[in-house]
């Protein structure tokens, strides 16, 4: 009978994965390998595994079986995924998403300027999925105007961060919503209901910080976003009737529709809308003959639409299904690197090692956090910080009776928004770059970011909506 792996073996394709990551991160810019370099690194480190599997006599077959099993596991989402990007283009053409931006700069008011902010950028997250498209526009924006009113720019920061996060988590476009729940071993809006339990009361939290600072924090400044509204009319036709859209989605989703399905409605009426409401635009596109060849480019390939703001041009763009493309492979990567270690007993030794510390539930979910909050630490990347500790996690939630919801809400209160709490991650980085402000300076004030976690622990342990295996939510 072949020996079992130890302790410090099962950590050697850990290790290397954290090496690998750490020297393309901090000296190779995220692209040591070119684009893929994450991916082709978790492939490395399950190269690694696999050679410790043939040195310990693992068969083969067990090793593709697990492999197999965790490929067929995220198929579904991977679908999602595909059918995200074809949404977040025809929600683009059809003028949705810029009626969205329109209707939510509307309500900023230099009296609740900072509550406001978080305000917008929850809604601008939400539609386009991306904190780092929302960071990217209105946030350098509401940064320029909060900066002419004498606010702190750390706090406006904190603002913009706090609602950018909470959209890009709840929001069933956004990558990492879709996928902690894969990871999970749970449905994406299984997912996005049981989040609401811990997302709301930090949030609302969230808000009344923000509403007390703006009380004590003078400003001397007018609010000035009549230009970007007159440039968004400009190009789109406004109208509340394009809510009928994502209103129907929710409807669909209410009614337990399935996911793939919900999302295919959402882009086919998107489409009918784009024609009816936004002519002018399906008709300045060059080199496009037909309608249907426009559909196309939109949910398949890159679009965007140009306009003479700046800013709306980096919002006014979506990537269609090649745009998940490096989200998709990412998970496969991360599937195969996970089947590896499972087939080869890395990741039950490892488990079973850390699962000997949490002799609570309390104590699992306590782990669970530490875990994302070490790898966004230590590997710089959310994806990692979601993905490692979901494979790691899955089979121990389960061994405690606790529903797949539980994991996947934890991975998102604690992975997904502390990245951007982490100077050298990617999404410290790379926020800290867009909006001008240093992690330090705006740390505190992205309270979202950093109560989540804690609100999630404190759930845990006083059991607050702990799922249980086999009941209802």
């Amino acid at each position: 009978m072949p020996k079992s792996i130890s302790f410090i073996q099962s950590l050697v394709p850990v290790f290397v994965l954290m090496i690998l990551l750490t020297i393309n991160i901090l000296y190779k810019d995220g692209e040591w390998w070119g684009a893929y370099s994450n991916q082709l690194i978790l492939l490395v480190s399950g190269g690694v595994a696999f050679l410790l599997g043939l040195v310990y006599k693992v068969r083969l077959r067990k090793i593709a079986t697990e492999i197999i099993e965790n490929l067929k596991s995220v198929l579904v989402p991977i679908i999602i995924l595909a059918m995200v990007g074809a949404l977040s283009g025809a929600w683009l053409i059809s003028g949705i998403i810029p009626s969205m931006v329109y209707y939510g700069l509307t309500i900023l008011s230099p009296e609740i300027f900072l509550p406001a902010s978080v305000i917008i950028s929850a809604i601008i997250s939400i539609a386009t999925g991306s904190s780092w498209t929302t960071t990217a526009t209105v946030g350098i924006a509401l940064i320029g105007i909060g900066s002419a009113m004498g606010i702190s720019t750390g706090m406006i920061a904190g603002a913009v961060i706090s609602g950018a996060y909470f959209g890009d988590k709840m929001s069933p476009l956004s990558d990492t919503t879709n996928l902690a729940p894969a990871m999970a071993g749970t449905d994406l809006f299984t997912h996005i209901k049981y989040m609401t339990y811990t997302t709301i009361p930090s949030i609302v939290v969230t808000l009344i910080v923000f509403t007390i600072l703006s009380f004590i924090s003078p400003t001397n400044g007018e609010a000035n976003t009549q230009q970007l509204l007159i440039d968004i009319e400009s190009y789109f036709t406004i109208t509340p009737w394009l809510f009928v859209v994502p209103g129907v989605v929710v409807v669909l989703i209410l009614l337990k529709l399935k996911p793939i399905l919900s999302l295919l409605v959402g882009i086919l009426l998107a489409l009918i809308f784009a024609v009816v409401f936004q002519p002018q635009i399906i008709g300045s596109v060059h080199g496009i003959t037909h309608v249907s060849e426009l559909m196309a480019k939109v949910i398949f390939t890159e679009y965007e639409i140009e306009t003479k703001n700046e800013l709306l041009n980096e919002l006014f763009v979506s990537k269609g299904v090649i745009g998940m493309l490096w989200t998709i492979l990412l998970i496969i990567s991360a599937m195969i690197f996970g089947g590896i270690m499972d087939g080869v007993g890395a990741l039950s030794k490892i488990t079973e090692v850390l699962l000997k510390k949490a002799k609570s539930v309390f104590g699992l979910f306590a782990s669970t956090v530490a875990s994302c909050i070490g790898l966004n630490a230590i590997a710089s990347d959310q994806y990692l910080a979601i993905v490692i500790p979901g494979k790691m996690y899955k089979s121990a939630f389960e061994k405690r009776g606790l529903a797949p919801e539980n994991l996947s809400r934890t991975l998102e209160d604690s992975g997904t928004v502390t990245s951007v709490l982490v100077p050298w991650n990617t999404c410290g980085a790379y926020q800290s770059s867009v909006l001008g402000v240093g992690v330090g300076e705006y740390f505190f004030f992205a309270v979202f970011n950093w109560l989540s976690p804690i609100v999630t622990l404190a759930f845990a342990y006083f059991r607050i909506k702990i799922r249980k295996l086999n009941s209802k939510l």
